[in-house]
């Protein structure tokens, strides 16, 4: 059958009298060949959302069937690389094109002419099944790429190639099945983007996803395999705080997804990230990360498709038994994505005007984190963190309420903190963490017994201090007896010296957990040792004099991350100078 466009409604265009498409199925749009995808089939109509500008496009021109859905070409070439929202390297396109990507120009995700130096790790007469790594090639110099048998493929090996170095389209296994069917298999696969890839099952979260911040991994922690939302207005801190994460979180890969960002913003970020030295290894940080940049101008609906491309793309790593974060800035423009493409669909609206489905679509990206063992037996996870940007800072608008029901972590970003110059401007006391009782066993284990009960004290002095502040504002702190003014003094001992962390110095930016453990010691032991001297009513203002509480603030600069037995000596530090008041 002729499929020719009927209409043409910006990214939206239908196609009329058609039953050649089946949903979801990946299309070329006109002449041009624009990559498209079917969202909706009616009796009469066929609905497509085009990944590219349609103008110039018109009605008339024919629209091509694939036969298969919208795909992530997954294989060794994607770390250190840069894609746009439907994975398409932009560094190739720049090479090729110049700096504006030209509509239906399809060049191929992954470099075809490279060659890989490969490693076989299997034989003829082998049995094996979906999800087995059969060969292995080092990606980078950080990551060793583990290429697995695609997952609806299972049977014996027929043929394989010895190790060597092959491209990402030559044939390296043939697999025969039970049936007598033989497969191709490759370095390189596809998998379509919308469906999560499958596992063996889900295991309990356990483990920390250590990130050297100490407002998150003492007071708001995630998981390996958690979800976390970073909400804040603008200026707020989102982007940074992100950078910080990508940069300092012990996860093996790194994928991070502007979606809908401002350009001049990530062109900032493919510049850092180029830059950037991993501090575990030496090595470029771009050598365990994979950038997906997607850019407010961009067409909307690509900007949809961009957070399914990295989720994907995360997951395969995962699928080999590593550990990735996706960072995903920000999903509060993906809904936008959603809600635009939901008007010119003549969806009904729901609350301020988005989608009655987007709690849905919220869900299913969120609900693809997870630990899991994966099909060949190795252990991996996917921890996702996603920027919410609520207009105006008001988080009760639908974007923000709905990731709340489906993360349990929740770093809410304040602007008068981001001000006031305190990074992370994670505002304390609206923020939340449900995974301290799924972590509180390796804290035990691997930081200190009491390391639980200490965050709890620190926490209590800050809601304290929240509520004497109330008073403060209404009638002055002169009013206040000692006991609650050395609350607050102890408070902003929490906040300047422990929650507050400057990015620029070398050892404040990342900070181990037996510094922060040690760090929550010498406060615990600071607010202990004045308690007395305040039922004996010394005045506060005697033992502010003696300069302890400043040189305690002090701590997270003056001693190194390695010397960290420096902070010992602070004990006895409190007890001289506290023993000089009279």
């Amino acid at each position: 059958m002729d499929n020719r466009i009927y209409s043409i409604n910006g990214p939206v265009v239908t196609v009329r009298n058609s039953s050649d498409f089946s949903m979801l199925e990946m299309v070329n749009v006109g002449d041009a060949r624009l990559l498209g995808e079917v969202i909706g089939i009616t009796g009469d109509k066929t609905t497509i959302q085009v990944y590219e500008s349609t103008t110039g496009l018109r009605p008339g021109e024919p629209v091509y069937s694939s036969g298969s859905l919208l795909c992530a070409h997954l294989g060794p070439g994607i770390l250190k690389n840069i894609f746009d929202g439907i994975e398409r390297p932009l560094k190739d396109i720049a090479a090729t094109q110049g700096a504006f990507i030209s509509e239906g120009k399809t060049i191929p995700s992954l470099d075809e002419n490279k060659k890989w130096n490969v490693t076989m790790k299997v034989k003829v007469g082998d049995t094996v099944k979906g999800g087995d790594i059969f060969a292995t090639c080092p990606e980078t110099d950080l990551i060793e790429h583990r290429s697995m048998i695609p997952v609806h493929i299972s049977g014996v090996v027929e043929t394989a190639v010895g190790d060597g170095e092959y491209t990402v389209t030559e044939t390296l296994v043939k697999i025969k099945n039970d049936l007598g069917e033989v497969f191709e298999v490759k370095l390189a696969q596809d998998w379509p983007i919308r469906n999560p890839r499958p596992v063996s099952y889900r295991k309990p979260i356990t483990l920390p996803l250590v990130t050297g911040q100490r407002v998150i991994d003492t007071l708001f922690p995630i998981a390996k395999g958690g979800a976390a939302a970073v909400p804040g207005g603008f200026g707020a801190g989102k982007t940074m705080t992100q950078h910080q994460l990508a940069k300092w979180c012990d996860a093996d890969i790194i994928v991070y997804v502007g979606c809908g960002e401002r350009g001049n913003e990530m062109t900032q970020v493919l510049e850092e990230f180029s830059e950037l030295i991993d501090p575990k290894s030496g090595k470029p940080l771009l050598d365990r990360t994979v950038l997906i940049a997607n850019t407010s101008n961009m067409p909307v609906a690509a900007r949809e498709a961009s957070i399914y491309t990295g989720i994907t793309l995360a997951e395969y790593y995962r699928d080999m038994g590593y550990h990735v974060a996706i960072m995903a800035d920000s999903t509060s423009r993906w809904a936008e994505a959603l809600r635009e493409i939901s008007g010119r669909l003549e969806e009904m609206p729901a609350e301020e005007g988005f989608p009655a489905y987007l709690p849905s679509r919220i869900s299913q990206f969120y609900e693809r984190a997870g630990y899991i063992e994966t099909l060949s037996g190795k252990e991996g996870s996917v921890t996702i963190i996603g920027a919410v940007s609520p207009q105006g800072a008001d988080f009760s608008e639908p974007v923000t309420q709905n990731t709340k029901r489906f993360v349990r972590a929740f770093w809410a970003l304040d602007k008068s903190l981001a001000y006031a110059r305190h990074f992370p401007a994670i505002n304390w006391n609206l923020s939340y963490s449900e995974y301290l009782d799924d972590l509180d066993r390796w804290y035990s284990q691997n930081v200190a017994r009491d390391f639980t009960a200490l965050r709890s004290e620190m926490v209590q002095i800050l809601h304290e201090e929240n509520q004497l502040m109330e008073i403060v504002k209404l009638i002055g702190s002169d009013v206040l007896p000692d006991d609650q003014k050395l609350t607050i003094e102890i408070a902003k001992v929490v906040r300047v010296g422990y929650l507050q962390q400057n990015a620029f110095h070398p050892d404040d930016t990342f900070v181990p957990f037996a510094k922060q453990y040690k760090m929550l010691k010498v406060i615990s032991y600071l607010y202990d040792a004045c308690k007395p001297l305040i039922q004996k009513k010394f005045p506060i203002s005697s033992i502010l004099n003696t300069g302890i509480f400043d040189e305690v603030i002090k701590i997270k600069y003056d001693v190194p991350n390695n010397n960290i037995a420096l902070l010992d000596e602070y004990f006895d530090k409190i007890d001289k100078a506290l023993s000089t008041i009279e």
